[in-house]
């Protein structure tokens, strides 16, 4: 059933947070939505685990539904899955954030020649973050035509939030080794590895431990949903608690199968105490985006 807002309140009342900031929920124009609504619909099949979208409701109410829980401020996560498709998308994200104030600005990209013009013109119109879908788009994050892209990113200090983990459905170009190369290349690139870098966690936290701007979001990482297709190593709970301030809490609202709250309750349930709590789900995420 859906989550209530009394769940959520009650949980950022405990810790005492303003509100929460969460960095990985997708808006999108609608035809693009129901598109991955419909990828989702068939993913059961390929999984084995059936993925309802419990938050399936057109735009205006899934922002409101945010605002209810006492998300402060959240992201339009969009992304192409073939060329000349980021610019379109980036123009549409523009108009979101526009009329949109709690949503941080987001925009996308793709291996193409017309990258990095794009991906500036969205950094001057300002973009707050990025998206990148290496799963999805199937490309090498080391395409060359991405070279401008990632040296403008670190230059200008915007993160990326990109999906490169292994999970649900290995591909070509997913995994720690296209990033460790990236990386080595751009040792400054304020990445944010997405559901924890899932199923490849332990790798993902080393190259967190080797790089200072490696962050990692939350998403669906220690939920019930997937624990049960390949569970966080109970072993390297330890680094994640070290790693607490590069811990920042993602959803993948609307697109779960379970109720919102679910995610918190999962992170809470990992006994790492009230203050990772505090940082994760608020503070680390205010920080960077300079929300306070």
């Amino acid at each position: 059933m859906p989550a209530t807002a009394d769940a959520v309140r009650a949980f950022r009342e405990r810790l005492g947070v303003p509100g929460l900031v969460d960095v990985h929920t997708h808006f999108m124009p609608e035809r693009v939505l129901d598109k991955v609504w419909d990828h989702f619909d068939a993913v059961g099949p390929l999984t084995g685990v059936a993925w309802p979208i419990t938050y399936r409701h057109e735009e205006e109410q899934r922002v409101a539904l945010l605002r209810e829980f006492g998300v402060r401020a959240f992201t339009s996560m969009l992304y192409p899955h073939k060329p000349e498709m980021a610019a379109w998308l980036n123009s549409w994200s523009t108009d979101f954030a526009a009329r949109t104030p709690d949503c941080l600005h987001t925009a996308t990209f793709f291996p193409e020649d017309g990258a990095p013009e794009y991906v500036r013109q969205a950094v001057e119109a300002g973009a707050r973050v990025f998206k990148a879908h290496l799963q999805v788009g199937a490309y090498d994050p080391n395409d060359e035509r991405l070279d401008a892209v990632w040296a403008l990113l670190a230059d200008a200090d915007i993160p990326t939030v990109i999906h490169c983990g292994s999970g649900p459905v290995a591909a070509k170009y997913t995994g720690p080794g296209p990033i460790a190369r990236l990386l080595a290349r751009h040792p400054r690139l304020p990445l944010i590895v997405a559901h924890m870098g899932m199923p490849e966690y332990a790798d993902f936290l080393d190259l967190a431990e080797r790089h200072a701007a490696v962050r990692l979001d939350t998403t669906m990482a220690f939920t019930d949903f997937s624990e049960r297709l390949g569970g966080f190593p109970p072993g390297e709970l330890g680094r994640l608690a070290d790693l607490g301030d590069r811990i920042l809490l993602g959803t993948d609202f609307p697109n779960i199968p379970y109720p919102y709250e679910h995610q918190l309750e999962a992170l809470e349930r990992l006994g790492l105490g009230d203050d990772w709590l505090r940082a994760v789900c608020h503070d680390n995420g205010a920080r960077l985006f300079r929300l306070d």
